[in-house]
């Protein structure tokens, strides 16, 4: 992903955030490398608009940031699509094709109930609810025009703002990056011990029923 970004700049960033409306896309990252690129952090990767290079980095931030925010909005079109034409009855079937399955919807629902149209706003502002919250809207046929300016509107503070952490760590972001991994390491052996933990758990399980007295 971070190539991708490397080598297609804005129009990358545009792309992946178009995705993570509907499918989670890790924003976060999309966002956090485009700010570092836009500092100029990597040799020879410069941020192109329409073949031109922009040369002011803090232009450069601007228009990464504009990227994810423009890209996240007209993603959210499609997820309100799906949500307006497909209908509530095909997500509960079929949800999971869009990493939305009826919990996910019940949880939406309540935010609905409890903010209103504001809902989409903090929707967008909100990890992982900011990549479902465009089809529950769909669902309840908010108007688009709405929609679109709710949308737009939270997701000016979160591209921005990620943007703005990437920009910040500017060359530190190698370093920050290479640290990282041990911290992704550290999740991907906390989910081995998990899952050997179910099964030592459910094969002990097993073995107590069957020492069970017998008649």
């Amino acid at each position: 992903m971070t190539t991708f970004i490397g080598d297609h700049g804005l129009y990358a960033v545009f792309v992946l955030m178009v995705i993570d409306s509907v499918f989670p896309a890790a924003s976060e990252l999309v966002m956090l490398y485009a700010g570092a690129l836009a500092a100029g952090a990597f040799s020879g990767q410069h941020v192109v608009l329409f073949g031109d290079r922009i040369h002011s980095h803090f232009w450069a931030f601007v228009a990464v940031s504009l990227a994810g925010v423009i890209g996240n909005t007209v993603g959210s079109w499609l997820g309100w699509g799906i949500g307006a034409y497909a209908g509530r009855p095909l997500l509960e079937e079929r949800g999971r094709w869009f990493h939305l399955d009826r919990a996910k919807l019940a949880r939406a629902d309540r935010w609905f109930d409890r903010f209103g149209d504001a809902a989409v706003f903090l929707g967008r502002l909100t990890p992982v609810v900011r990549s479902f919250i465009s089809i529950p809207a769909g669902v309840v046929r908010m108007p688009l025009v709405r929609f679109t300016v709710l949308t737009f509107l939270g997701c000016v503070p979160w591209c921005f703002g990620i943007a703005g952490a990437g920009w910040a760590l500017g060359s530190s972001y190698e370093h920050f990056h290479h640290a990282f991994a041990y911290a992704e390491y550290a999740v991907v052996a906390a989910v081995i011990v998990f899952i050997a933990w179910l099964i030592l758990r459910r094969r002990s399980s097993t073995l107590a029923r069957g020492a069970g007295p017998s008649r």
